[in-house]
């Protein structure tokens, strides 16, 4: 417990360093056509949780399987993210690092070798197909987690469940190094998620995680998953993979999607991540975090517990792609009626394209105003 203490207070320095030498050398966001927040703000959350895994490694707290080769290709997403915040990078260059990483994960091993059961109760071994599934798979999570990063508080609420329930799943499978190195790292994230909602020292401190950030975590999350489900020392079935980062997974899927319908760049940030339908479905700024920290839950008790009643994979993955289209349906319904709100009682609701907003209607339906940014170039 006291290594606990002091990772926690270590992370918490090691925040308002960073935050006070990105402000001296620019590394900041600034609000324009699409941030929409106050003020210049610290792209250091990804910069501090980086510095502190390394304070986990010092303090001997526990282990983790390759952590330098880990730590070289956080370091490379790293360098990447903090040059994207600076720069505003093209999507070219990202993807190219995002392949590197995962081509260094892939030489040391860690890659998809199989999908399970999910062949009518026979195992699947992908072979050398498993290498591009999981370049796929990485590219995937990265930029998921990515996009997660667009309302204070959202991305740390959704990463927290999604380690928290490795964490479980590791634990419950004997791994109980690699369990309290899930609880370490939620640790380190929590001095920039208190910070991120002006917790407890108001807006003055306020940082944002950045592109540095949002790779790293989902790096990091692809990388535990894998080692959760491959190999001899597997502790969850491949499929229960897909239950854990659900709502990032099913949400990036969603948007690129609808954006490609429209016949638009399917890289191309707009205003349509669950977060924003939720904001113009009236709920406020402390209410979305929850609601997202509450459906990832969901999906992730929902895969563990299919996981521990050894259903096959198939049945796991049948109730995924089923409970994945609930939640389209649902999503598509709050922006229906959104839009049929604001065509039938004439009021002067926002569009998906602003998320800062305050709205009164003789129905007393009223969205606080808050912070709106979309640090993710997506």
């Amino acid at each position: 417990m006291q290594d606990i203490v002091i990772l926690f207070m270590g992370a918490l320095a090691l925040l308002f360093i960073a935050r006070k030498v990105a402000c001296r050398i620019g590394l900041v966001d600034r609000p324009n056509g699409r941030k929409r927040h106050n003020g210049s703000i610290p792209l250091v959350g990804g910069i501090s949780v980086y510095l502190s895994l390394w304070l986990i490694f010092l303090l001997q707290i526990t282990s983790f399987p390759q952590f330098l080769v880990y730590m070289c290709c956080v370091t490379l997403l790293l360098l990447v993210g903090i040059a994207d915040d600076r720069f505003d990078l093209p999507v070219l260059p990202r993807f190219g690092v995002q392949a590197a990483v995962a081509a260094v994960m892939m030489w040391e091993g860690v890659y998809l070798s199989s999908l399970g059961n999910i062949w009518f109760g026979s195992v699947l071994m992908l072979g050398s197909f498993g290498y591009l599934v999981t370049l796929l798979a990485v590219i995937a999570a990265i930029n998921a987690f990515n996009m997660m990063d667009g309302l204070d508080g959202v991305l740390g609420a959704v990463s927290s469940v999604t380690i928290g329930s490795l964490a479980i799943i590791f634990w419950l499978g004997g791994r109980h190094d690699i369990a309290l190195w899930c609880i370490c790292l939620i640790v380190i994230c929590l001095p920039y998620m208190l910070l991120n909602i002006g917790f407890p020292w108001g807006k003055k401190f306020k940082v944002f995680m950045g592109d540095s950030g949002s790779m790293l975590i989902g790096f990091t999350v692809i990388w535990l998953l894998i080692i959760a489900s491959q190999g001899p020392g597997a502790v969850m079935k491949p499929i229960t993979g897909l239950w854990l980062i659900a709502v990032p997974l099913v949400d990036m899927l969603r948007v690129m999607t609808a954006r490609m319908k429209r016949g638009a760049n399917p890289f191309k940030p707009d205003r349509e991540h669950l977060h924003h339908v939720l904001l113009r479905s009236g709920l406020n700024a402390y209410m979305i975090p929850m609601a997202t920290a509450l459906l990832s839950m969901l999906f992730s008790v929902t895969g563990l517990l299919i996981d521990k009643m050894n259903l096959t994979s198939m049945v796991s993955l049948i109730a995924f792609i089923m409970s994945s289209f609930i939640y389209i349906s649902l999503i598509g319904l709050f922006s229906k009626n959104y839009q049929e709100l604001k065509t039938e009682k004439g009021l002067q609701l926002p569009d998906a394209q602003n998320s800062t907003y305050t709205v009164k209607s003789n129905v007393e339906w009223r969205a606080k105003s808050i912070t709106g940014r979309d640090e993710s170039p997506w």
